[in-house]
């Protein structure tokens, strides 16, 4: 035998030595393993960068340190109105009306009153000849208005500059008007009651009906206000106001009691006294009004 077909011989029978039965027996069949197939790599698709998405950003952290926004300013008040009418034996009638505004505005507060009171009546005069006739008269016939601008110092105290102007038809001083500078304070705050307090100077004009005279002087101002909730819807609110000065003091006191309805509509029995020390010879020094009115409040 030839060298090279020796040495075929020779291999051939080292790799059936080496080769496993089974791994034979397929070999013979024919049926050896496939070999994986290499994974095609798939083409990615060219995406420019401006329409590629961006990742999402984290939020930036907030400081804590800013302060909260100011409130927007704001408009609050209420108007009340009442009438009485009397047919028969005698007639009268009578209209009370007030309104009240507030306006806040960051240290800023502003306040406006206005109130008014008219009344009318039936008298019998008798003529120089005997007869008598009825005549229409008017008994009362009053308005005043008030007006202050406070300044918040902190969040008890107030500076405040008010002013007042009052007209009354049937009363020693036809007109009366004062304009003062007041330190104001919340003496007591709580969640059912609230106590402010206003003192201090002004000056004050008056004129006198009768003497047809003006008298002007300074004057010391003082105002206390007084809020207690005494249930849910229930209200007391008292104003005591004190104008004193060398000629005249006048004090003014209003009280009030009102039941809430509903969240704009209310009842409210009122009271007011007013007070004048120096007045002529035929008339009082105290005046009381009693009411009952309808009460809308706006926020």
């Amino acid at each position: 035998m030839p060298r090279s077909l020796h040495s075929i011989a020779l291999l051939t029978a080292m790799s059936a030595l080496s080769t496993p039965a089974w791994a034979a027996q397929n070999i013979k069949q024919g049926a050896l393993p496939q070999l994986a197939k290499p994974i095609a790599k798939q083409a990615v698709p060219y995406r420019p960068l401006a329409q590629r998405p961006l990742r999402p950003q984290p939020p930036h952290p907030q400081p804590e340190t800013l302060a909260p926004a100011e409130p927007r300013p704001k408009w609050t008040g209420n108007g009340e109105l009442g009438y009485a009418s009397a047919n028969g034996n005698s007639t009268t009638e009578s209209l009370n009306g007030r309104l009240n505004l507030k306006y806040a505005d960051g240290f800023w507060a502003h306040s406006f009153d206005l109130s008014g009171l008219r009344a009318t009546g039936e008298f019998t005069s008798t003529a120089a000849d005997g007869s008598t006739r009825l005549e229409r008269r008017t008994t009362a016939n009053r308005y005043t208005v008030n007006g202050n601008s406070a300044y918040l110092m902190d969040a008890r105290g107030t500076i405040n500059t008010s002013l007042r102007h009052e007209q009354d038809d049937f009363g020693t001083y036809s007109r009366q008007q004062s304009l003062s500078l007041s330190y104001g304070n919340r003496v007591v705050d709580g969640e059912k009651a609230q106590l402010d307090l206003q003192i201090g100077p002004g000056y004050r004009r008056t004129h006198h009906r009768l003497d047809d005279e003006e008298q002007a002087g300074p004057i010391a101002r003082g105002r206390l206000g007084l809020k207690y909730a005494m249930s849910e819807n229930t209200e007391l609110v008292n104003t005591l106001l004190v104008e004193s000065g060398d000629y005249n003091t006048f004090a003014q006191n209003d009280l009030g009691v009102s039941v809430a309805m509903n969240s704009h509509l209310a009842l409210k029995a009122g009271w007011q006294a007013r007070h004048n020390s120096n007045v002529d010879d035929d008339r009082k020094k105290t005046d009381t009004l009693t009411t009952m009115n309808v009460v809308y409040k706006f926020k």
